[in-house]
């Protein structure tokens, strides 16, 4: 287990830097049946064959495409409501530690600490990772007035973190406070968002399409947000291999096929979480009930069952040989690619001639 920033680097490492551009905002999207054209504030235009809308809850390629479908009244009502926001969280990663001061540090593995408050609507996670650190994550439960459209920002400031630090500060866990960790840990590598939670109707259309937050926005309490992100890559990466010319009336039918297969897998996910969600995080008497529930009369055999259906869906792209399953779990079949198996007998046929 280890940090985002960790993960963050790791994937900025494997793309060449000239493929990525900093400091863009998207104005607007323009698509025909010839392509598709991006104009930035900056001035600048990217043209291309498709644009995938990989940018977030609040996407600006999502607001374009679907105000064009609102005036060819081609939009479901659904998609015009906001994003349910029914917490606030803080996270952060500690800069390395004394593990004398900290024994747990010392383990070879990571320990995951869950706190639910009594009383306050706060709920905290603690895990320890690899270079003697520590992420925490602090959970705050809204209210109605926090709940309001006005109240929420994409940024919060300075105030409002230093009001909720004051509030957890001196709420205990494993290796003291969680002022302690909050205290070693630098501004920059504290965020601060609201949890929000949506799943949207329209992830595609002409030669658009959605991945991640921007089409299916999770709690983070299930741990699905960014794994249902990479699943959507893999299978649209697969849909676009597929391709057997960039005509507008295959690019069209791929992104359709890749929403066909990833929609119903998202959607689960999306109520898992915040099932999970309120569970971990809610706070009023009938989410405190089902907490009770969950923890004291569930059988472990239903969440065993549970957690090995969730792992058992685990795409992989499917222009590579796959990756072999050395466990006895049972993995749910995915579409195969028809092009990878025709230039793998193809090639066969080569070899022997």
């Amino acid at each position: 287990m280890f940090s985002r920033p960790d993960l963050h680097k790791l994937l900025l490492s494997k793309i060449p830097p000239n493929k990525i551009h900093f400091n863009k905002r998207v104005l607007s999207v323009g698509q025909s049946d010839k392509g598709v054209l991006l104009r930035c504030a900056d001035g600048s235009i990217y043209e291309g064959d498709i644009l995938i809308g990989a940018d977030g809850a609040y996407s600006a390629v999502r607001q374009s495409m679907y105000e064009r479908l609102q005036k060819e009244n081609l939009l479901p009502r659904c998609d015009t409501i906001s994003l349910s926001a029914g917490y606030a969280c803080m996270v952060g990663t500690t800069v390395p530690q004394d593990p004398e001061k900290y024994p747990i540090l010392k383990d070879d593995y990571s320990h995951l600490f869950v706190v639910v408050a009594e009383g306050k609507p706060h709920s905290w996670t603690v895990i320890t990772v690899p270079g003697n650190r520590f992420c925490f994550g602090v959970v705050i439960q809204l209210g109605d007035k926090e709940r309001d459209e006005t109240f929420r920002n994409s940024e919060w400031g300075p105030e409002l973190i230093d009001s909720m630090i004051a509030q957890v500060a001196d709420h205990k866990v494993p290796c003291g406070t969680l002022g302690d960790l909050i205290q070693a840990t630098p501004k920059e590598l504290i965020s601060k968002v609201y949890l929000e939670e949506k799943l949207f109707e329209t992830w595609n259309h002409d030669r658009i399409a959605l991945i991640g937050d921007a089409c299916h926005k999770m709690l983070p309490s299930a741990g699905q947000g960014a794994i249902n992100a990479m699943q959507d890559a893999v299978i649209l990466a697969n849909c676009i291999y597929e391709l057997r010319s960039r005509s507008h009336k295959q690019i069209v039918a791929a992104l359709k096929d890749y929403k066909s297969q990833r929609y119903d897998h998202a959607k689960k996910q999306v109520q898992i979480s915040s099932t999970v969600g309120k569970v971990f995080y809610g706070q009023t008497w009938h989410e405190k009930l089902m907490r009770r529930a969950v923890f004291t009369w569930m059988p472990m055999s239903f969440e065993e069952r549970s957690f090995f259906k969730l792992v058992g869906y685990r795409p992989q792209v499917t222009f590579q040989p796959f990756v072999e399953n050395k466990t006895n779990l049972k993995i749910l079949p995915q579409k195969m690619s028809k092009r990878y198996a025709e230039e793998q007998k193809l090639n066969q046929e080569n070899q022997k001639s």
